[in-house]
């Protein structure tokens, strides 16, 4: 994980709640009942305890340190033949990395398989496969808000660290910038999971996991505040276990991706400014002849300013709608269309991204 996007631990856990409630709780039963016996909630709390560090104990093996010069990232095993998954800027442009295990001081040596920075995931390979761990991994499906999840990784350098919290939100669509100096263009994340559990610098790529031992989640980006500047704490966005299965699966068999599961409108945009410079829609600059919004009716020279009920001032705002959406939804554009800046309304039904 990056810096700018560090999350700090300030919060309190969702487990000191749990554990509070349960000796208020006691202790009011106690009292009502006329007598001091508050034995119960350490008991519970104790298997409590002790069912998170089954989990710790089940899953931290899999989760590995992935370093190259100037950077340290985390990685999950995939399967026996020492395939990695993490996250696509953890790897940068780099082609060879160290990784180190977590059941293991030694050093082994892996090679990039293939990165795709459209979805922030990419998949690498030891070359050593002694006694790999592959993890299970869940579906974000499976989730309910308030779900207790720990954050297993290398934060700041500080290999197998685990933190905890619980699932904030589900389905979140959420933008990472771009970094030109370590060759990650940025992108929109679709259907992400908000997790107050910790994330910092070298959790991206890393476990987010489920009380049930499955990896639910892959974090990736740790929220800004933009108003005051610096790290949001305790808001945190993982990419979903499902969709970082499937590509690696998709990696692993084909040496790349070859189903995006992403919508897609079929056009290139550029934000138009006014005459005070300010953002006030889409420009369509060139289409895909046999993309989606080409067969519905859009033109070159079309201004997009709403997606359904949604205004689309920049399009990055575009990106970010049609991130949320699915292939197959049916979107109603609205916007002008020269030369005399006629308003019209369109329904176009969305394609799949393509992944060349």
């Amino acid at each position: 994980m990056r810096p700018v996007r560090r999350a700090d631990a300030g919060a309190r856990s969702a487990w000191a709640l749990v554990l509070t409630l349960l000796l208020t709780a006691t202790a009011a039963l106690a009292g009502c009942a006329g007598r001091d016996d508050t034995a119960p909630a350490p008991r519970i709390a104790e298997g409590l305890s002790e069912e998170f560090a089954g989990v710790v104990q089940a899953v931290l093996p899999s989760v590995v340190e992935i370093s190259q010069p100037g950077s340290v990232g985390s990685g999950v095993v995939f399967d026996r033949d020492g395939h990695i998954v993490t996250n696509a800027h953890v790897v940068g442009s780099g082609k060879a990395f160290e990784v180190r295990f977590a059941n293991s001081s030694a050093v082994r040596t892996a090679t990039l398989v293939y990165s795709w920075p459209i979805e922030d995931i990419a998949v690498i390979k030891v070359q050593d496969t002694g006694g790999l761990v592959p993890a299970q991994f869940g579906a974000a499906r499976d989730l309910q808000v308030g779900d207790i999840v720990m954050a297993m990784g290398s934060p700041l350098g500080l290999e197998s660290s685990v933190t905890q919290g619980v699932v904030s939100a589900l389905g979140r669509t959420v933008s990472e910038p771009p970094e030109p100096q370590i060759g990650f263009p940025g992108t929109v994340l679709r259907q992400t999971i908000q997790t107050s559990a910790p994330i910092n610098p070298g959790n991206s790529g890393g476990a987010l996991v489920s009380l049930d031992r499955k990896v639910v989640g892959i974090p990736s980006v740790a929220a800004v505040n933009q108003g005051i500047g610096g790290v949001a704490a305790g808001i945190g966005f993982a990419i979903p276990g499902d969709i970082a299965s499937d590509l690696a699966q998709q990696i692993i068999d084909h040496g790349r991706v070859i189903n995006s599961g992403r919508a897609a409108l079929g056009i290139t945009g550029l934000t138009v400014t006014n005459d005070q410079g300010q953002p006030i829609g889409v420009g369509v600059a060139a289409l895909d002849p046999n993309g989606p919004a080409a067969t519905a009716g859009v033109r070159v020279g079309d201004l997009i300013t709403r997606l359904g009920g949604e205004e689309v001032r920049t399009a990055q705002d575009l990106q970010t709608q049609i991130a949320s959406r699915r292939p197959g939804d049916a979107v109603r554009l609205t916007g002008t269309r020269p030369p005399a800046a006629e308003p019209f309304t369109i329904t176009v039904t969305l394609g799949e991204l393509p992944v060349s």
